[in-house]
């Protein structure tokens, strides 16, 4: 009897030079849509599964550390990995074409929008867009609390940070804390009910041997010292200073490094938690922008490549602009820009540099703190509140805050935003494809209104 030979085994990929990861990493720039779950399962795809340069079980311990940090974890698993294998450049580069494409063309976009937005049809792409943002923020607010919301205790949380940003304004980065002392005292009292959750945790698929595999130990590069993580921090906080210093000669552009380098550490549960703070500061402390400005920069930001917090780039952008910190506009706004993604990013190259030795060294299967649990709770009903916030402004389009329900009512945008919503939740359709489908209606609607 024949039998048919076994194929044969992988073998071990041998390391590849920066140069020659360098177009993996700037592809992905481009292609990173879909969100941070979109753009995990791509580079799943491609460094666990084809490529073989980390080994599930790596991956997901990177993954893991990431999930932890304030920020975009996407971007900060890249530069995990890259770092993992190439040393501080590799972090550098891989970092930085993540978030390079979505930061020239969201910067593109602002300076389009600032001089043709008042044309008919250009406006009325953003009005079908606009009602597309409330249902993609209150998706988003029902996909995190179905996995965050366990029990009632936790809803609870949720319910209260919904009262307090909502009715009493207490500013975001309050009700965090409330919300990690909540989860913390919560912990001790009632462990149960603030077990960790939604951690990726181990699995058992392998695709071969890794370069970087389950038992391979860290390079010489990513040892871990205190000496060393003194000396890294150090570095990055100096690096922080100097770029401070560069900013002082306009208040603006000052300020905006105050405030994101603020925001780079309220990122806890993802973009759409900041935003709320990022609206306080940018539209109604600050006056970078408006607030339906900030929704037609949040569509734009769900349809570029990129983690959603590159809105940041339109904030910043405009703001340069509306602020005027040089006399030609372009070079306001591209200023503004880069202040904002700067700051913004700056402390994800951080968590990764200087924490990573240290998880490398301790490596084993990271959980979820009560504290991290109570935040995330809160997050739910801070997105809420963001979605209520975008409804307002799009139904009531005319309302001001003395006179909230001023102005005719809309109801073709609540129609349409019914129908985004229906196709996000029952029909599982692509974000990008209902933001798309919404702009092509607007923008119909515009030649017959």
């Amino acid at each position: 009897m024949n039998e048919s030979a076994a194929p044969p085994a992988p073998t071990l990929p041998t390391l590849p030079a920066l140069g020659e990861a360098f177009p993996y990493w700037l592809k992905l720039g481009f292609i990173s849509f879909g969100g941070p779950a979109g753009q995990i399962s791509m580079m799943h795809a491609e460094l666990v599964e084809k490529r073989r340069w980390i080994s599930e079980h790596r991956f997901l311990h990177a993954l893991n550390y990431c999930m932890l940090l304030p920020g975009p974890e996407a971007i900060q698993l890249a530069i995990y990995i890259s770092w993992l294998m190439h040393g501080l450049a590799g972090a550098i580069v891989a970092g930085v074409l993540f978030f390079l494409p979505a930061f020239v063309l969201l910067s593109v976009l602002a300076a389009i929008y600032l001089n043709f937005g008042d044309l008919p049809q250009v406006a009325g792409i953003f009005y079908g867009i606009k009602p597309a943002v409330v249902a993609v923020v209150l998706f988003a607010a029902w996909r995190i609390g179905s996995r965050a919301i366990r029990n009632r205790l936790l809803g609870g949380i949720a319910a209260l940070a919904f009262a307090g940003i909502f009715a009493f304004k207490i500013d975001f980065p309050w009700i965090v804390l409330a919300a990690a002392i909540l989860g913390a005292v919560g912990g001790k009292l009632a462990p149960d009910k603030f077990k960790g959750g939604g951690g990726h945790g181990a699995a058992d698929k392998s695709w071969g041997p890794a370069l970087i595999d389950d038992h391979t130990p860290p390079p010489p590069h990513a040892a871990f010292s205190w000496g060393k993580l003194i000396l890294t921090l150090t570095a990055f906080v100096l690096v922080w200073a100097a770029a401070m210093a560069a900013a002082r000669g306009s208040e603006t552009l000052w300020e905006m490094g105050e405030f994101f380098s603020g925001a780079a550490f309220l990122t806890i549960g993802g973009a759409y938690a900041v935003l709320p703070y990022v609206y306080q500061g940018a539209v109604e402390h600050f006056g970078w922008l408006t607030g339906p400005q900030m929704i037609d920069g949040l569509a734009l930001g769900e349809t570029t490549p990129g983690p959603l917090i590159m809105v940041v780039t339109w904030v910043g952008y405009i703001g340069g602009v509306t602020k005027a910190v040089f006399a030609d506009p372009v070079a306001a706004g591209w200023a503004g820009a880069a202040a904002a993604t700067f700051f913004t990013l700056l402390p994800s190259f951080m968590f990764i540099v200087v924490g990573a030795p240290l998880v490398e060294a301790t490596r084993g299967e990271l959980k979820f703190t009560a504290p991290l649990t109570g935040i995330t709770a809160a997050v739910v009903g801070v997105i809420l509140n963001l979605a209520v916030f975008f409804a307002w402004h799009t139904f009531w389009p005319k309302a001001t805050e003395t006179a909230p329900f001023s102005g005719p009512f809309e109801w073709l945008p609540v129609a349409v935003a019914i129908a985004a919503f229906l196709a996000l939740g029952k029909y599982k359709q692509d974000i990008i494809r209902v933001i798309a489908a919404c702009a092509l209606l607007g923008l119909a609607l515009s030649f017959v209104r």
